[in-house]
């Protein structure tokens, strides 16, 4: 036998680590290419769904006292909201798979969209209850279905970034809605219109008007997209395909010491420990984020006692630039390390610790820190969680497995308002209810903990950027 040619040897691992660094360039590229393209629009769409179901808290300032509500009655119609939205979460994904995103996601912002202006004629609480409902029904498709829309387009190693990316519309929302209902309430009488009135208006028809446009911006698969070319969709369409995609779902079936199975079906995948602890934690989270989105407007105006709206809007809006800052930070961390555990338990510890100071801190800028705090904690969190759940799922199953798991989790959405507004009229302050949000995160985080979510190992290169 001919001997091996010295530095042959060498040569071969440095080909294959040439190709491998070829491939995660190439990655890199049509990765931000998506990202130029897709994130933008799809942020600006979060933006109006999310206006869209918060604006109740910033009408609720002067509406309440209109149509006579109490803060129970309050916050019972935003849990009819969140009843309505969990209910229809799941056909609403089993109809984006079916029909495809673009023509689904454009159906329903034109329907919420109509039916969020349609609560300006709301005249008492029973109306109110079957307007918000009809909101929920016609909002629930949305956020599951970009969920899993992202999944299509972004390969693991870039989702904490592409959540971020996406996510922060909802501070940015918080914070503009907070800023620009404040000048909307001030409308009060123009055309014989309340300012609750003008807010439903100026902030539903927007959804309407994009929900035309994304009809023709959105494709359905990498595979559909004319503004990618034929190498890149081949590049992307691989990268979503490899190992690294399948390995937390395999993980997640697979007993320890034995050889892999076959993917289990559907029922035994929604029923698995694994998916049922990710439900759990999810719930512990959502009870937060319902607390910030609905409530945050109101708990300022309590800190801030004879402020104008204006100035509580205003004063509202900084828990969510802290937010905005928090999510890009530390979902660009998260991908660069690679791991999601830790970085998911920690923003909710941080965010039970500003809900413990904004109700025990007696002055308001220790309160306003507080806001701050489970601001950016709640939001951080919820960008990194799902960055993992769809990897528990097979591909066929993963659809539903999301709107499950978004489902269950927005029960505690559909409880907080109710919850809240009862301890408010009990007690005359909002503390029990932060409180009650506060042992939530704190035992989401511990059920984070006995996650599988360690480190990625099988990423070989991090990339530095998604866009």
């Amino acid at each position: 036998m001919s001997p091996i040619p010295q530095g042959h040897a060498s040569r071969v691992p440095q080909s294959c680590a040439q190709a491998q660094s070829s491939h995660a360039a190439a990655t890199e590229q049509v990765t931000r290419k998506v990202s130029r393209h897709l994130l933008g629009f799809l942020f600006l769409l979060f933006v109006v769904s999310f206006l869209d179901r918060i604006n109740i808290g910033f009408a609720g300032l002067t509406m309440m006292k209109d149509l006579g509500l109490s803060s129970t009655q309050f916050g019972f119609a935003t849990t009819l909201f969140y009843v309505a939205y969990i209910a229809c979460g799941i056909p609403g994904n089993l109809m984006l798979a079916r029909v495809g995103a673009r023509r689904w996601i454009s159906f329903i912002m034109i329907a919420w969209g109509l039916a969020s202006t349609a609560t300006m004629f709301a005249s008492n609480a029973t109306t109110l209850y079957w307007l918000r409902m009809l909101v929920g029904v016609t909002e629930a498709g949305f956020l599951p279905g970009m969920l899993l829309y992202l999944t299509c387009w972004f390969p693991s190693a870039w989702r904490a970034r592409a959540n971020a990316l996406f996510m922060i519309a909802m501070p940015v929302t918080a914070a503009l809605g907070s800023a620009v209902s404040g000048y909307i309430l001030k409308l009060d009488g123009h055309a014989g219109l309340a300012g609750w009135q003008w807010l439903f208006v100026l902030e539903g028809m927007p959804a309407a008007l994009l929900g035309c446009v994304a009809f023709f911006y959105l494709d359905d698969t990498p595979r559909a997209a004319r503004w990618l070319s034929a190498e890149e969709k081949s590049t992307l369409e691989a990268a979503l395909a490899e190992p690294g995609e399948m390995h937390a779902m395999h993980a997640a079936h697979t007993t320890p010491g034995t050889q892999p199975t076959q993917p289990p079906g559907l029922w035994q995948q929604l029923r698995s420990p694994v998916v049922l602890r990710f439900a759990a934690a999810y719930f512990c989270l959502v009870n937060t984020l319902a607390m910030v989105a609905v409530w945050a407007p109101l708990i300022v105006k309590g800190f801030s006692a004879g402020a104008s709206n204006v100035t509580v809007g205003l004063v509202a809006t900084i828990p969510q630039l802290v937010t905005i800052v928090a999510m890009i930070a530390w979902g660009r961390r998260s991908d660069r390390l690679q791991e999601r555990k830790w970085h998911l338990a920690a923003p909710m510890l941080l965010s039970g610790l500003g809900c413990v100071l904004t109700a025990q801190g007696g002055a308001p800028l220790v309160q306003l820190l507080g806001v701050c705090l489970a601001s950016a904690g709640s939001y951080t969190a919820m960008s990194i969680f799902w960055t993992t759940p769809d990897q528990a799922f097979t591909p066929q199953a993963r659809a539903i497995g999301i709107a499950v798991i978004n489902a269950i989790g927005n029960i505690s959405s559909a409880a907080n308002p109710l919850v809240v507004g009862w301890l408010k009229d009990a007690t005359h302050s909002y503390a029990a209810g932060l409180i009650y949000s506060a042992v939530l995160l704190v035992l989401g985080a511990v059920i984070v903990a006995t996650l599988p979510l360690g480190r990625e190992k099988e990423v070989k290169a991090v990339p530095r950027a998604a866009g």
